[in-house]
């Protein structure tokens, strides 16, 4: 039987979210850099800079993700998002040279997670962040394997600091998997144990035999 408080639940995959998963949860918090196309009546207190009771059109503010996406319309032009320095192309250039060096727990923690998400806005560079996102994944993925492998009862905190969310599910999974072969080795993975129907049996007998 499973004691655990919280079974995790795995986030959603690609533009998709799962509501019961507490990573998608964190991701659709972060703070994206926007520009409102109209006026917003009455909203001022979004905007912690300003003391007006409104907001007016063309200010530059941040919203969170979920708001941001709310508020997105491609036929009626509420607002715009501007992309976040990590995806844009100087970022990308670094990126597409050699993404194992990107320390990107700093660049997020949701680098792929809110990427994937930026697909929903309307932007022509929207190619080229699928195909930096998708290679960036693929050139570090062997290496933070490989390093969830070879890591067997040794310290991994610099490694893992340096890893997105997505990675160091990724990493726990390899580690998971090497415990897993290790146990198995030693022949400690499938141990028999009494059934509790049996454990209950026994005793029951003991009682009716004991005067």
């Amino acid at each position: 039987m499973n004691t655990q408080a919280y079974l995790p639940v795995q986030p959603g995959v690609g533009m998709e979210e799962n509501f019961f998963s507490l990573d998608d949860i964190l991701l659709s918090q972060e703070r994206l850099p926007v520009r409102t196309e109209c006026a917003f009546p009455r909203l001022g207190f979004l905007e912690k800079s300003s003391d007006s009771q409104d907001i007016a059109e063309g200010t530059k503010m941040e919203l969170p993700l979920w708001l941001s996406k709310g508020l997105y319309e491609r036929k009626r032009r509420i607002l715009s998002v501007e992309l976040p320095k990590v995806y844009r192309e100087g970022w990308r250039t670094v990126f597409n040279a050699d993404p194992r060096v990107v320390d990107l727990h700093k660049m997020g923690p949701y680098y792929y997670g809110l990427g994937s998400q930026m697909l929903h806005f309307d932007s022509p560079e929207n190619p080229d962040i699928a195909q930096t996102l998708l290679q960036t994944f693929i050139g570090r993925f062997r290496r933070t394997m490989d390093s969830s492998q070879n890591a067997y009862n040794e310290d991994t905190s610099a490694v893992v600091e340096r890893l997105d969310c997505l990675e160091k599910v990724l990493f726990r999974s390899g580690q998971t998997g090497l415990h897993g072969f290790q146990s198995w080795e030693k022949g400690q993975a499938s141990q028999l144990t009494a059934s509790s129907l049996v454990l209950n049996y026994r005793k029951r007998k003991i009682t009716d035999v004991q005067p």
